[in-house]
């Protein structure tokens, strides 16, 4: 679609005033993609719903619930559509072109706050996908003068890097979770992470694009899910020096956010597809079920990349490609369930999002984020759904919790207190 012809498309969609302000993001993130018959059939009402998904480890329960005929067992039509970045996830969730995607837990809190997207616009979370299973991955480069876990030798390395270059880092969304976890690593090694920080420059590459921009050396490390740590240690390009849960254990990572619209006008569906992908979640939670969930996923269809690198960093069986060259997570590898833990979406990790956002420059001071929170999560919908299926929900929200990379602990009840415990990094 031209240009010309997509700000058309926006306009009807979403209003002249909001097409004119975010029409070249738009069109950037949509790369010029003709939308298909399905995409242009299925904006509202009854009808196939499509859900996006990008080529990540972490989109098994909606791709498995649609391969182990779940979706059409709770009597929805469910089509998965993988997409090329998780900017054509936003677009595609604003214009209803996606009734729903497996998303970035940060990505609603950063579009309403603007951060990366259109203020204002708001993206429902329904539930949570999983927790875990992301890492910082660097280039070979960088392993002797680093390794795994050592996290007091970044920033002599990343001012070696700067005597020669500019330190570059890639994640995959502002806002998102893996640009939270950069910065917040790099920030607990010393270096500044804010936006306008000078030592180190933050870039945003599609989480598929990421090996290979490494292995030409477009940056000197990145942080992104599973498999593309894993095939970067494979291909001998970089190694892994953190996943993401030895910075904070058991923390939100991909969520089922929706279309505003669909959320509202077809709640009882959404409610189908939310039990349809909890049941994918808990089949994926038996680790004897996890081989033939990675040899589907990294199918070309989704992943497209190695099931047996898929397969052994599901199960925890970590190859690092630095000393001491396995590690094995147990309780801590990528979960999808936990008996619901997983899933309930805590509005105390969305300000917690939002607390970083101001801490590193995204925004000038920190809005009413309890408020945002409550207008985004629909606890009251997971409720229901979990009612269902007899799950017990947990009783944790809004209670303080400490992140032990840096042992900081952060209460949701004061967002702004808690900010004043990060040491600053100038």
């Amino acid at each position: 679609m031209s240009e010309r012809n997509r700000r058309q498309f926006l306009r009807e969609v979403l209003g002249a005033g909001l097409a004119s302000a975010v029409a070249p993001w738009l069109v950037a993130g949509c790369g010029g993609e003709k939308p298909t018959s399905a995409q242009t059939e299925t904006g509202g009402g009854s009808g196939k719903i499509r859900i996006g998904i990008i080529p990540l480890t972490d989109c098994a329960s909606v791709v498995m619930a649609h391969e182990l005929g779940l979706y059409k067992k709770h009597g929805v039509d469910v089509e998965v559509s993988k997409e090329a970045s998780w900017a054509n996830v936003r677009d595609k969730l604003l214009t209803g072109e996606l009734q729903a995607a497996h998303c970035l837990f940060g990505m609603p809190f950063s579009v309403f706050t603007g951060v990366g997207g259109p203020a204002g616009k708001e993206l429902p979370i329904a539930m949570v996908l999983n927790q875990n299973g992301q890492a910082v991955t660097l280039a070979r480069d960088l392993a002797a003068s680093t390794g795994y876990l050592a996290l007091d030798k970044v920033k002599p390395a990343v001012e070696a890097l700067a005597g020669r270059k500019t330190p570059t880092f890639a994640m995959t969304f502002p806002g998102g979770t893996h640009d939270m976890w950069l910065r917040y690593w790099l920030a607990a090694a010393g270096i500044d992470a804010r936006v306008d920080a000078k030592m180190a420059k933050i870039i945003t590459i599609p989480p598929p694009q990421m090996v290979a921009n490494m292995k030409v050396g477009n940056m000197d490390g990145f942080c992104v899910g599973e498999p593309w740590p894993g095939v970067a240690v494979k291909q001998g390009i970089g190694f892994t020096h953190m996943a993401s849960q030895d910075l904070w254990k058991h923390h939100p990572e991909k969520a089922l956010v929706t279309n505003q619209e669909f959320s509202t006008g077809r709640r009882d569906d959404l409610k189908k597809v939310m039990l349809a992908v909890l049941e994918a979640a808990k089949w994926l939670d038996d680790l004897k079920n996890r081989q033939q969930a990675a040899g589907v996923i990294g199918g070309q269809s989704y992943v497209n990349a190695p099931a047996d690198v898929i397969d052994a960093r599901l199960k925890g069986d970590y190859e690092l490609g630095v000393p001491p060259g396995q590690h094995q997570y147990t309780d801590d590898a990528m979960q999808f369930h936990r008996d619901g833990e997983v899933n309930f979406p805590r509005k105390a990790h969305g300000i917690w999002f939002m607390a970083q956002y101001a801490r590193f420059g995204y925004l000038k001071e920190l809005p009413d984020a309890a408020a945002i929170a409550e207008k985004l999560i629909l606890q009251d919908l997971y409720k229901e759904v979990a009612e269902d299926l007899k799950l017990t929900l947990p009783d944790d929200d809004m209670a303080e919790f400490t992140v032990q990379l840096d042992k900081v602990a952060f209460d949701p009840k004061d967002p702004q207190g808690s900010l004043a415990r990060y040491k600053p990094t100038v």
